[in-house]
């Protein structure tokens, strides 16, 4: 998941949670109460500004060590902060809605529905359309550009 920061100067500083070390993620849980690692994820996706802090502080942590989660801030945290996700990501979510629908013949119904949510979150939207053509289901992406037209 990449977490853009807006800076004051506009420059855009984007932060990776697969650069994170075991115990930062550890970190990260604790400063959360004790949250396992999938519900910050979860939480992440939902744009929890409180999720969203954490990640921004354990990487401010490296240069300050001493700096504290409770005394961490980011001021104008909405327009500032957003969680998006990767094109990995993006093709593990297809891949589990499959699975999770394949016993029920409704993986085309599934991954349509899941689609619309991809794009919102994804750090690049064109990546929703490259995994589903890489899963095979590519079809999804042209049926609904013509029923647009």
């Amino acid at each position: 998941m990449i977490i853009s920061y807006k800076q004051d100067d506009g420059t855009v500083e984007e932060l990776s949670t697969d650069d994170l070390t075991a115990r930062e993620a550890a970190d990260i849980e604790t400063a959360m109460g004790g949250d396992q690692w999938q519900r910050i994820e979860a939480l992440l996706n939902l744009q929890d500004p409180t999720a969203l802090r954490a990640v921004i502080w354990i990487f401010r942590r490296r240069e300050q060590v001493d700096l504290k989660f409770e005394d961490f801030d980011v001021p104008g945290w909405r327009r500032r902060l957003k969680a998006r996700i990767t094109r990995a990501e993006i093709e593990d979510a297809l891949n589990n809605t499959m699975l999770q629908a394949i016993s029920t013949k409704a993986e085309d119904t599934g991954i349509d529905l899941l689609i619309p949510h991809l794009r919102k979150l994804a750090q690049d939207p064109a990546d929703v359309d490259v995994a589903l053509d890489g899963l095979g289901k590519g079809h999804l992406v042209r049926r609904r550009q013509e029923s647009q037209h």
